[in-house]
């Protein structure tokens, strides 16, 4: 595994380093670091069974443990703990609920501790619940600001309406000071998205003669800006500034407004003009960064790093970070970062926001040095952690080779307060299965599962296609049975080799239960899976499951492989009542193709494969009977029905009847021929043969055709025959081939007569350079008709000229030599290895026994020997010789 080739040493020493609490960051440290040669994390990280490393990877985990744990606030922990635990369908249950539990934490509830209560809260629904509690105790009543807070945090959740349901039951009030009252209606709607109901308020309290506060005014304003109502903005600027309520806060609204507008001159322009005005305010980082923020969505960026430069404070430098990430300018990002760090001034720390947006942008591309660094400097900061934070660490660290130590983290969910998201999810799973930990990967889906967290599609793809590597079958049967909870559909993929994993380990009734499954849900099951359950059935002798399987997948689009079908039919012929179950399969598959000569010709296939001819023979008239003339592919496949059961005077009545109705073409020529010689008729065959070969002179015959034929004459020792058929092929342009080389190599040897026929049979006109000739001493010098001692060179070279040796052409020179020149067979088999081909059996049972016999049996032992250890079982023949 690669262990972060890219982090710098002193990065790697601060990342080791106890958690800093009290310095301030040491910059000259991170600022060489940024020049050092990248150092592998090799020697830093061991093999994980090193105890070194086992050290340093339990360091990394406690660092990380104690700053991660830096960013809680156990109170506030607490309180939305027993938010988030609480739910009833009841209100009023629910409420009673939450009351006791809130009250027994004996809280002192002010309007600061609502504020931090709904900034800290990440759960919209935890948040309204303490919103709704702290409003009915007794002796508080909410503020313009915590109901500003509340209105944010449902305006960003979009849930408008809730918003609008208390704003409704807020405006059906009594009582109560009536300026806070039309404050918080205002700002609502103005938060809202509704600043026209917002300014039809404004008006009625001004015709009341009561007014806005300085906040429910500025609240306005922005809200007017933001919806683009341009004409409003200008009049309730104008009563901000006749009451003496401008602040930087105005200025800063006012410069955005005029950059919604594109008015980036004005904004500009204004903005210098306030400056120089000479008005006191606090900070003028509001209102430049309005302009930085306006100028770089309109991607001026150039003009934006010019302000930045000569109005820079920390609020302008927020918003600059952030705008350059958003844009993918990292490298001027981490740029600008460096330059702020050198400033002899106060040194610009980026909050938590604007770290966490950088680090995730730049673990994105894969930038791994500089997110450690970064998080170096967040740690060394004292920058506490939000849960973004700490699910980026743990995503850096899957990225980085130290998935280990993500898992650690992960593993101390609950104490540190991590609540994983489904980016961090994915890239512990992703990075888990990758590595082949597919049962940890499985152990963090369930956990998010159980924990009501929904990983989402990609964390179900991912675990899918790791299980489809290793295949886990227990997994995938939790998997597979969890993704139909959740109504998740997995890829055909996973499908398929899950499928075919329960067929291989014969778990066959499950594998069907997974399809049927599959069918409720109107999924498809994959083609393959179907040939797994498929040949599942076949092998369980279930051939009418099997046909059943076989017509749905056709249903589904699926097309079945010749084979398959042929298997299926073969596997109905062996059950009981075959010719009911035939026509059944028959009629089923009628049912769902088109009449068609390929449908009845798997079948006539089918049934010969069976040893069927009856049913085979039914099929191919009931073509016939349908007005469909059988083509030359089912008079073939009916041909070798007949003649593999053995039907001569069957495959020859219809080879004759195709003759009659079309040309014997060199497919159904070679199909009777060679399915006579397989059937041991060669006298017919060789009569078929010369009797089409004398009609048809530009036929043709295939190199199997002349090969069995020579086969099956050579078995019946119809040597003048072989001669007729050698010759015809020569005459053709066919090669010798190695197989018919072989057949006339091992008959020499057995039977002199072969070299005796050759001799009277031979042309007079022959000649010593012509084929016949040349295979005619090939064949005397096999039948010891020449000299004894023969040299393998010359015996190598003589065969070559006559067809391509294999191993079996070896194996055959081996026998001739192993009868009287022992020795230089050995010498041959040492040159069979040198040329690259591989020994078999006969190989060296022939050694062994030409050994024994020649009275070297210590020599043949150790050929014997040499035969076991490849794990060859000597022959019976061995045996008895032994």
């Amino acid at each position: 595994m690669v262990r972060l080739r890219h982090l710098k040493q002193n990065s790697i020493r601060a990342l080791l380093s106890p958690l800093n609490t009290n310095n301030p960051i040491n910059y000259s440290t991170l600022a060489a670091s940024t020049t050092t040669n990248p150092l592998s994390l090799n020697p830093l990280f061991p093999s994980f069974s090193s105890p070194s490393h086992k050290l340093q990877a339990d360091d990394l985990v406690l660092t990380f443990r104690e700053w991660f744990k830096s960013s809680g606030n156990p109170l506030l922990d607490q309180i939305l703990e027993v938010l988030s635990s609480i739910e009833n369908q009841d209100l009023i249950v629910e409420r009673e609920a939450i009351d006791a539990a809130l009250s027994s934490l004996n809280l002192h509830l002010t309007e600061s501790l609502v504020l931090d209560v709904l900034s800290y809260g990440k759960d919209v629904l935890s948040c309204t619940k303490f919103f709704d509690w702290a409003g009915r105790q007794p002796g508080f009543h909410h503020s313009r600001a915590t109901f500003h807070a509340i209105f944010k945090i449902l305006s960003r959740a979009k849930l408008m309406s809730l918003m609008f349901y208390y704003l409704d039951s807020y405006s059906k009030l009594r009582g109560g000071h009536k300026s806070n009252f039309h404050n918080i209606l205002v700002m609502g709607y103005a938060v809202a998205g509704k600043p026209e109901i917002a300014l039809q308020l404004f008006g009625r309290m001004r015709y009341q003669g009561i007014d806005l506060d300085d906040f429910a005014y500025h609240v306005l304003l922005n809200a007017l800006v933001e919806e683009g109502y341009f004409d409003g903005v200008d009049s309730v600027a104008t009563q901000i500034k006749n009451r003496g309520l401008e602040s930087e806060i105005t200025y800063s609204i006012l410069v955005k407004s005029f950059c919604r507008k594109k008015e980036f001159d004005k904004a500009e322009s204004y903005l210098r003009g306030v400056i120089n005005s000479g008005i006191k305010i606090k900070s003028g980082g509001y209102i430049v960064g309005a302009l930085v923020d306006g100028l770089c969505k309109n991607n001026e960026f150039d003009k934006a790093g010019k302000l930045v430069d000569e109005f820079g404070e920390f609020h302008v430098y927020d918003i600059w970070i952030r705008e350059l990430v958003r844009a993918r300018k990292l490298d001027g990002a981490m740029e600008f970062l460096q330059k702020t760090r050198n400033q002899k001034t106060a040194v610009y720390v980026p909050d938590v926001f604007r770290y966490n947006s950088l680090i995730l942008r730049l673990l994105r591309e894969n930038r791994l040095e500089e997110v450690c660094d970064l998080v170096i400097e967040m740690r060394e900061n004292n920058i506490p952690p939000d849960e973004l934070t700490m699910n980026i660490v743990l995503c850096f660290f899957c990225k980085a080779g130290m998935v280990d130590i993500a898992v650690k983290l992960y593993d101390s969910r609950t104490e540190i307060g991590l609540s994983l998201s489904s980016m961090a999810v994915n890239y512990l799973m992703n990075t888990l299965c990758r590595d082949g930990s597919v049962i940890d990967a499985y152990r963090i889906l369930k956990n998010s599962l159980d924990q009501g967290y929904f990983p989402g599609k990609t964390a179900f793809s991912i675990m899918a296609d790791a299980l489809c590597k290793v295949e886990k079958v227990d997994i995938m049967d939790d998997l597979f049975r969890v993704a139909l909870e959740h109504k998740i559909m997995l890829s055909d993929k996973f499908h398929e080799k899950y499928i075919n994993a329960l067929c291989r380990i014969g778990r066959l009734e499950d594998g069907y239960i997974r399809h049927v499954e599959l069918n409720r849900l109107n999924e498809v099951t994959p083609k393959f899976a179907y040939n797994s359950l498929i040949d599942g059935f076949i092998n369980r002798k279930r051939g009418d499951i099997a046909a059943m399987l076989l017509i749905q997948m056709q249903e589904k689009h699926h097309t079945p492989s010749r084979n398959l079908f042929c298997g299926v039919i073969q596997s109905i012929c062996e059950m009981e009542n075959p010719e009911i179950q035939f026509q059944k399969l028959l009629e089923m598959q009628l049912s769902v193709q088109k009449l068609g000569c390929w449908v009845f010709n798997h079948f006539i296939e089918g049934a010969g494969i069976a040893k069927r001819p009856d049913l085979a023979k039914e099929v191919y008239q009931m073509m016939k009977r349908n007005g469909i003339s059988p083509n030359v592919s089912a008079d073939i496949l009916l041909l070798k029905s007949f003649l593999a059961s053995e039907k001569v005077s069957n495959s020859l009545t219809l080879f004759y009847d195709v003759s009659k109705k079309r040309k014997i073409g060199r497919k159904v020529f070679n199909t009777i021929v060679v399915g006579l010689c397989k059937a041991n008729k060669p006298d017919i065959a060789l009569s078929i043969f010369l009797e089409i070969r004398e009609k048809e002179k530009n036929l043709r015959p295939s190199l199997e055709c002349y090969e069995e034929l020579v086969y099956v004459l050579c078995k019946y020792k119809r040597y003048d025959k072989v001669m007729d058929v050698i010759s015809d092929m020569i005459q053709v342009g066919r090669p010798l081939s190695s197989f018919i080389g072989n057949n006339l190599l091992l008959y020499s040897l057995k039977d002199q007569n072969l070299y005796s026929t050759w001799v009277d049979t031979l042309p007079t006109e022959s000649t010593q350079s012509s084929p016949m000739w040349k295979l005619g001493e090939l064949v005397g010098l096999f039948s010891d008709r020449f000299r004894d001692d023969i040299d393998i060179d010359e015996l190598e070279e003589v065969v070559g000229k006559c067809f391509p040796l294999d191993i079996y052409t070896y194996n055959m020179l081996l026998r001739k030599l192993i009868k009287k020149q022992v020795d230089d067979a050995s010498r041959l088999f040492r040159k069979i290895c040198e040329k690259g081909y591989k020994p078999n059996q006969w190989t060296y049972e022939t050694l062994v026994h030409g050994f024994y016999r020649h009275g070297r049996a210590g020599e043949g032992k150790v050929w014997l020997e040499e035969m076991q250890k490849l794990g060859f079982t000597p022959s019976e023949a061995t045996t008895v010789l032994l």
